[in-house]
């Protein structure tokens, strides 16, 4: 009897830990081979990176490297699987970039366009072409200490790793100082993560230029007109202050873990939120929204084609951003959020139109009050976040500028524009405020300039 009991209570106990294990542990493992697979598919598929450069760097997180996962390079696709239980798989699509496939989808599934892209090469120095720039020394500018200062972005004083890849410092349209760690260069294509947000907001003011939307115009979806998000507008949005319900964060199941690893349609999760709060009263930071803009944008348009070409064409060739590649959900909407990859040069020629007030070598691409509103402190944000970008208003950053403003993404991605300096700054890593002290970093950078 006594083993049969002690049969009984072993086997109630595992049933407690299956239970426990398929409640909280299960669900997270369609994230983990989500992640896993997404992340491997376009470091190596876009990227030109290793599987095992990007499983130790870039999937060095919590839970991430349980995951393994099965390149097929000739198909362009990488199966992700977690303790052989869940199994995700990522497909890489020229001209789109790498997308998850849900389990009751096929590639069949997706949709056919791709943007067209116009990369013809201009014959003017950088920003504004493709011609190295002509060797300008500034005398207010101390060469030494800033090559000192920037270096100190890579290995601080303690030689201890501050896992930055890239740094570069514009100063008056010139590069003056420019660094990459080993493996990395200036046609390297780095994952801007949240730095997508701000380009988001900039094929908005482009829109609005062209008098095809307007900052306060409400009743922006079909689906919110018989309810009070009608009243929502597309300043709210943009501000990050509409009242929606969400919740963004990555320690757990949440809104913005659903959206990225779950959904085919990321411009509908925000979408179908309730309204909690009352807009232009309360901040609360969302991806949910910035994908949500990403398909009132694609209402804009008549067809996908247009919608996908927009961006480029209007935008990022533009401004010969060439090496950019926005990639898309599965049904084709950017994901405006947080999957723009680019070479650092051409990150810092986006912080350059900024720097000049929307402005791009003569033409007005976006009015600079789009750009002044761009800079206004968000109601309820205590002065670091404007639209779609953050700010230093509040003086987040005691020894930098107040005027600074910035494109910022996960792991330290960063396009600084400090318009009293005339500077823009990028530095791509993986380490982020604390851990990679921004204050300092920048501080250090402008004593180099008198």
């Amino acid at each position: 009897m006594k083993i049969k009991k002690i049969i009984k209570y072993v086997f109630f106990v595992l049933l407690l830990v299956v239970g426990y294990f398929a409640f909280t542990t299960y669900p997270k493992l369609d994230l983990v081979s989500g992640f896993s697979s997404k992340s491997v598919a376009s470091h190596l598929f876009i990227a030109e990176r290793s599987q095992e450069y990007t499983e130790a760097e870039d999937n060095n997180l919590p839970s991430i490297g349980l995951a393994t996962n099965e390149v097929h390079a000739n198909e362009k696709y990488v199966l992700s699987n977690t303790f052989g239980i869940k199994e995700r798989k990522a497909l890489y699509r020229k001209g789109l970039g790498t997308v998850l496939l849900p389990e009751d989808a096929s590639e069949e599934d997706l949709f056919k366009e791709i943007p067209f892209r116009n990369k013809t090469k201009s014959n003017l120095p950088y920003p504004y072409g493709d011609l190295p720039q002509k060797d300008t020394v500034f005398d207010n500018v101390d060469y030494t200490l800033l090559k000192k200062n920037v270096h100190n972005a890579f290995v601080d004083s303690e030689v201890k790793s501050q896992k930055t890849r890239s740094v570069l410092v514009v100063y008056k349209n010139q590069i003056i100082a420019e660094e990459y760690t080993d493996g990395f260069n200036e046609e390297s294509i780095i994952l801007g993560w949240s730095m997508t947000k701000s380009i988001v907001n900039t094929v908005l003011g482009i829109l609005e230029k062209d008098k095809k939307i307007k900052l306060n115009q409400t009743n922006l979806f079909s689906e919110w007109k018989d309810d009070k998000r009608t009243d929502i507008s597309l300043k709210n949005l943009i501000n990050m202050n509409s009242g929606l319900a969400w919740e963004e964060d990555y320690t757990k199941i949440c809104d913005a873990t659903k959206m990225f690893f779950l959904a085919t349609d990321m411009s509908k999760i925000q979408k179908e939120k309730a309204l909690i709060g009352k807009p232009n009263e309360t901040w609360n930071y969302s991806s949910g929204t910035s994908n949500l803009l990403s398909g009132f944008i694609r209402n804009q348009f008549n067809t996908q084609q247009e919608y996908l070409d927009f961006w480029y064409s209007e935008l990022i060739d533009k401004i010969g951003m060439h090496s950019m590649l926005l990639e898309t959900d599965f049904v084709g909407n950017y994901v405006g959020s947080s999957y723009a990859w680019a070479t650092t040069r051409d990150w810092a020629k986006f912080g350059l139109l900024y720097l000049h007030d929307g402005n791009w070598n003569g033409e007005q691409l976006i009015n600079t009050s789009w750009v002044e509103f761009t800079k206004k402190p968000t109601q309820g944000s205590d002065g670091v976040y404007g639209g779609h970008f953050w700010l230093n208003a509040g003086g987040k950053y005691p020894d930098v500028p107040k005027d600074l403003y910035s494109c910022n993404g996960f792991q330290g991605q960063f396009v600084f524009i400090i318009p009293s300096k005339d500077l823009v700054v990028v530095r791509t890593g993986l380490k982020n405020n604390p851990d990679f002290d921004i204050n300092n970093f920048l501080s250090g950078i402008i004593s180099s300039i008198q």
